[in-house]
């Protein structure tokens, strides 16, 4: 890496390895973050994602391989990368006796801002996070989106320039996931470099510029979502339900007509580049469906194609 790429790269890492005793999470992956990049993170559960973003966190020490924040080694330089960072964990962990305020100027404090400019921050806060309103409420009085807002908006508090988002709208009902899109998507407007852990498919679709998919503790896939649903997804899916006992001949009958054919419980998937001309021609097939439906091939699809869809795949 030449240095105008190491100036533009805010992570940096190669080989990074993480074990827990016998059980290692995170084998040998090789990852950069470029400064302003939105970058999503996907993998089920257990993959090695919240333990990727501990170590770029600095509050978990890699095993083996290197790891640069900001040019920076975290063994060595721990509190001056969390300085500049802010983090979303996947558990709220608020303080429940404080209001929405306190909590805010508490964490506020803890990065030495001055209290002149705790007020003007907490204000700009609540605005992003929709709780103005809600600003001397005790946080144990809120609803679990609320506590996940105040969360995200604590995080922000030593203005970042890296945040990690793990998780951070689980809970959230879609209209406040929606208002956070488009509060993530001002932060990276105004340059800040984010990373997200999601299960949300469509999140990724609609935030990230890249994605990295982690198995068992290894990227097996990356690309920006329309590059990857371009590479493992034809165009279109074409569903199509059966009764069970004729699910099995019209799955085998009809692969021919598709690139990939998948057999789910109650309906067959088939991606297709021309979805029309399938459709004729699987009622031409003398295997006509109950019921078809036609839609674009999705992230979602990639994604279990390429991790499976059994929780022991």
């Amino acid at each position: 890496m030449d240095s105008a790429d190491a100036a533009d790269t805010v992570v940096v890492a190669d080989g990074l390895t993480k074990r827990y005793g016998d059980r290692t999470a995170v084998r040998g992956i090789d990852i950069q973050v470029r400064r302003g990049e939105f970058l999503g993170f996907l993998g089920p559960n257990g993959a090695g994602k919240s333990s990727t973003l501990r170590m770029v966190a600095c509050v978990s020490p890699r095993t083996e391989g290197r790891l640069s924040v900001f040019g920076m080694d975290p063994d060595r330089h721990g509190p001056a990368i969390r300085a500049r960072i802010g983090v979303v964990p996947q558990q709220d962990n608020l303080d429940t006796e404080l209001s929405v305020s306190e909590n805010l100027r508490v964490y506020a404090r803890c990065f030495g801002i001055r209290r002149r400019e705790v007020r003007r921050k907490i204000a700009e806060l609540l605005e992003f996070a929709a709780l103005t309103d809600r600003a001397g409420a005790e946080v144990e009085t809120l609803s679990g989106g609320m506590r996940r807002r105040l969360t995200i908006a604590r995080a922000l508090v030593n203005d970042p320039e890296l945040v990690l988002l793990d998780e951070p709208t689980t809970g959230l009902d879609p209209q406040a996931r929606h208002l956070l899109w488009d509060r993530l998507l001002g932060l990276k407007r105004a340059g800040v470099t984010l990373v997200l852990t999601t299960h949300y498919m469509d999140e990724v679709e609609r935030l990230c510029d890249r994605v990295i998919i982690i198995d068992q503790g290894r990227i097996i896939e990356q690309g920006t979502p329309p590059e990857l649903i371009g590479r493992h997804a034809p165009p279109e899916v074409v569903e199509l339900r059966y009764p069970p006992d004729r699910q099995a001949i019209a799955a085998e009958k009809l692969a021919g007509l598709c690139e990939r054919v998948e057999v789910l419980p109650e309906r067959l998937l088939l991606f297709v580049h021309h979805s029309e001309q399938a459709l004729s021609e699987i009622y031409r097939s003398g295997l006509p469906p109950e019921s078809s439906l036609v839609r674009r091939s999705t992230l979602e699809d990639v994604f279990l194609h390429l991790t499976g869809r059994s929780l022991d795949d």
